[in-house]
């Protein structure tokens, strides 16, 4: 992808003939093994997948390990990143999307971690045809964007998240309740990233299976 300033990687994954399209918005580990995977299974799904490399001012092409050493590291870039910058590249890749031939819906967003809160600032910059974010811990701090967001917005948190303490999930609960547009679930047992199945220090199964169930459920019925 090209911008006025550069190009960074977008990589993009396609089903046969085509569908929607999800731009999944990367953890602070990068586009890496995780990313992947949750490409792998929206392919699966039916959807054309990309992933856009986040960090690529900073680090271009960083795929950090899920373990102590790359969450400092991965900590320091995402401290670093300029979020108006990010949020045009995401736009860039979100409208190079709807371009292609293989697209043939809605074209939505999915973010993790750093990425959720990526998602949910981009969503009150454009239009896309849903946005699910997980654990974007900087969701509390941006709620006043809420009024810009009109698309239909998934927001998902676990009950034991030490990065998100569970008065500001709770300033989260206050803040979208009473909007047609917004879906909050909270998984009681479910830490920080525990849909990262490729991370042992993070993954637990049963809130992860819970939460990609309605994700899907969201997906199916916004892109079409």
């Amino acid at each position: 992808m090209r911008t006025q300033d550069g190009e960074f990687d977008l990589k993009i994954w396609s089903p046969s003939g085509g569908g929607p399209a999800v731009l999944v918005i990367q953890e602070i580990f990068g586009v890496g093994d995780y990313i992947e995977a949750v490409a792998a299974d929206l392919v699966e799904l039916g959807y054309v997948a990309a992933a856009p490399d986040m960090f690529w001012r900073l680090r271009p092409g960083w795929r950090a390990g899920h373990d102590e050493d790359g969450l400092a590291e991965s900590i320091d870039l995402a401290g670093r990143f300029d979020f108006a910058t990010g949020i045009k590249d995401v736009a860039a890749a979100f409208d190079h999307l709807t371009g292609l031939p293989e697209v043939t819906g809605g074209v939505g967003l999915l973010g993790f971690c750093f990425g959720g809160t990526v998602a949910f600032a981009s969503a009150a910059e454009m239009a896309p045809a849903a946005v699910a974010s997980f654990y974007g811990s900087g969701v509390p701090a941006h709620l006043d964007l809420l009024d810009r967001i009109k698309a239909p917005l998934q927001l998902h948190f676990g009950g034991q998240d030490p990065y998100i303490p569970a008065e500001k999930v709770a300033d989260v609960a206050a803040a979208v309740e009473g909007r047609p547009n917004v879906e909050l679930h909270i998984q009681p047992d479910g830490g920080h990233a525990f849909h990262n199945r490729v991370a042992p220090m993070f993954h637990q199964p049963e809130p992860a299976e819970r939460a990609w169930a309605l994700t899907v459920d969201f997906l199916r019925g916004h892109l079409v």
